[in-house]
């Protein structure tokens, strides 16, 4: 028993590249048409998507959505975290005068 066959061999899948093409013209025009059909009423609003995309990511985990409830701000965290390198780095220099100094 061969576990390959030298005559029904499969050929392998060939690559297929669709190229797409860009037309300015064309999306200049359907952009024109859609512009005027929403002017007159013919068309719906475009949404905008900036109002549902912001603060999404903050809605979306419990630990920022937490300190947004708390009232805090970036600029305050940033502030704690720079207040707390502060204090470490004094600490650090208290300890090394008192052993060494």
């Amino acid at each position: 028993m061969a576990l390959f066959s030298f005559y029904n061999m499969r050929k392998p899948r060939q690559f297929e590249h669709k190229p797409i093409y860009y037309d300015p013209h064309k999306e200049e025009m359907a952009e024109r048409v859609s512009k005027i059909k929403r002017e007159l009423g013919m068309e719906e609003p475009l949404e905008e998507y900036k109002p549902h995309i912001k603060g999404t990511f903050i809605e979306g985990t419990s630990h920022l959505k937490k300190s947004l409830d708390k009232g805090e701000t970036p600029r305050g965290r940033r502030y704690k975290n720079v207040r707390l390198i502060v204090i470490l780095v004094v600490l650090a220099a208290l300890f090394w005068f008192m052993l060494w100094g």
